[in-house]
């Protein structure tokens, strides 16, 4: 497995890298332009430029994008194209905005690739399978996942920091062999879940320190190994 991590804007380095772009896969959760403070980055363009940014981050590859579903409707019509398939990943929190879409463009997500525990253990049917070796149901399109909370003991400096788990349920349906690109990288979720289940990735960075808490996170992720 291999890990690329550069300290840059993406619409620079994006589609100059020596990848074979026919085996990637984008996979982001990007800014949502709502006003969130990062350090290096202005959380607050025009709709156009917004756009712009989302089309020629995500318009040229197979693509996972994590947005809220009203922005996500408009991404893909910035892009041309329909989503395969769509997820909702719902949370409780002190927000209005109760829940995000993960819509997969260009790719077919393989539910059977990543497994959940059984819902009622009582169930003879599942008893049965237990009992067989099997070790869960293949995974539902509604992850019910709460948000990395301030208070929490993994929480870095990013404001915007996504929980493992959900990172891990995105890259564990994708086509085994595929190589993951991550524009706007973050604290680096997205690489820790590469890391954790043996896929190729490259993340880009804008901000210094943000790249910093990334490259640390990825580095200390144990492959093989699904913890937070």
């Amino acid at each position: 497995m291999q890990t690329t991590l550069i300290n840059a804007n993406c619409m620079d380095v994006l589609y100059s890298l020596n990848l074979d772009y026919n085996k990637c896969v984008i996979v982001s959760d990007p800014p949502f332009n709502v006003g969130y403070h990062y350090n290096s980055y202005n959380d607050r363009l025009s709709e156009e430029d917004y756009m712009d940014l989302m089309g020629g981050a995500f318009g040229e590859l197979p693509s996972v994008i994590i947005h809220y579903p009203e922005t996500l409707y408009k991404i893909a019509f910035q892009i041309g194209k329909f989503p395969e398939r769509v997820v909702s990943w719902v949370y409780n929190s002190n927000t209005a905005k109760q829940h995000r879409d993960v819509a997969f463009f260009d790719v077919k997500p393989n539910f059977n690739q990543r497994k959940q525990p059984y819902k009622n253990l009582n169930d003879k049917r599942i008893q049965r399978r237990i009992a067989e070796g099997k070790t869960g149901a293949r995974l539902y399109d509604w992850w019910n996942i709460n948000q990395v909370k301030n208070v929490s003991k993994i929480k870095t400096n990013h404001p915007c920091q996504m929980p493992v788990e959900v990172m891990l349920n995105i890259i564990g349906i994708l086509p085994k062999g595929c190589t993951i690109i991550d524009p706007f990288m973050g604290s680096g979720t997205t690489g820790v879940a590469c890391k954790i289940l043996g896929y190729d990735f490259v993340g880009i960075e804008l901000d210094a320190e943000y790249f910093e808490i990334a490259k640390n996170r990825i580095e200390e992720a144990k492959e093989g190994v699904e913890n937070g």
